[in-house]
């Protein structure tokens, strides 16, 4: 019987424990900080970034990578007849899913490719519960049913703290962004259906911790939980607020907290901090 292997963008949230039991393959993606192109993973880190992005003379950039390297690599890993399962992050933030399917209409090696709607841990936890499925003996199109029961149930909050990137990145209009920063205004956001969705708008931070204690409260009152991440963008403040309220409502669940990728970090910008679990 030919081998899956699975194939991910770096946005995945993976750790490098779940990468190397599950042999995951990792495509980077890119980043251009004042004329500079860093690939993630190889020639700059998520720990790095945030400060490089406060010094940067402007906005840094994010770039998918080039559908060369997405051929060259479903190639390889086919060589030995395997086939491979592509996840991807979310069409409505990265073009990447398009790239990932031109090229492998291009590849020597059978290859589908998924678009996980999620980005960061949330994406993580489907490619993980695929790479159960195949280490069980299940087909693609098993582990494409699985991903796709855990994403619809998965949420993911994500908190913004300051505008400014949203603004300069063209996510929001410049009007908005001023107002926003001229009242203090904090942001929640949502993902489903593989788009970003505002859920809350207030002033101040408290705005956002009313907002974070709904969001547990629902979370404590729906099915039962089975995993928990948090990212953020130099927010530990917020993460440790939010971390310490996980841990007394779910003791027994590890919460992997992690510094997010550039290519999302570049669009939250700092401070911000996401929660995503899902349940059974």
């Amino acid at each position: 019987m030919a081998k899956i292997k699975i194939v991910a963008d770096s946005s995945a949230g993976l750790t490098e424990d779940e990468i190397k039991k599950y042999g995951i393959t990792i495509i980077p993606l890119n980043v251009m900080i004042d004329g500079t192109i860093y690939v993630e993973r190889e020639t700059i880190t998520n720990d790095q970034f945030p400060q490089m992005m406060a010094n940067a003379k402007s906005l840094p950039t994010t770039s998918q990578p080039p559908i060369g390297k997405f051929v060259e690599t479903f190639d390889k890993l086919g060589e030995d007849g395997s086939e491979v399962l592509c996840v991807t992050m979310m069409a409505s933030i990265s073009g990447t899913v398009h790239t990932a399917e031109q090229a492998a209409n291009m590849s020597k090696t059978k290859v589908t490719v998924y678009d996980s709607q999620s980005t960061d841990r949330g994406m993580a936890f489907e490619i993980i519960e695929a790479a159960k499925v195949i280490e069980a003996g299940g087909t693609v199109d098993d582990a494409v049913a699985r991903m796709k029961e855990v994403l619809s149930k998965s949420k993911l909050y994500l908190a913004i703290d300051n505008l400014h990137n949203l603004v300069a990145g063209g996510r929001i209009n410049r009007f908005a962004g001023a107002l926003s920063s001229l009242l203090n205004i904090k942001v929640m956001l949502q993902v489903y259906g593989g788009q970003i969705h505002i859920a809350m708008k207030g002033r101040g931070t408290k705005a956002i911790h009313k907002e974070w204690d709904k969001i547990l409260q629902n979370m404590s009152e729906g099915p039962t939980v089975k995993a928990i991440g948090i990212s953020h963008v130099e927010g530990m403040k917020e993460v440790n607020r939010l971390k310490d309220r996980l841990t007394k409502l779910y003791p027994k669940i590890p919460i992997v907290v992690r510094e997010t990728v550039p290519i999302i970090a570049t669009h939250t910008g700092m401070g911000a901090c996401c929660l995503m679990y899902f349940t059974e």
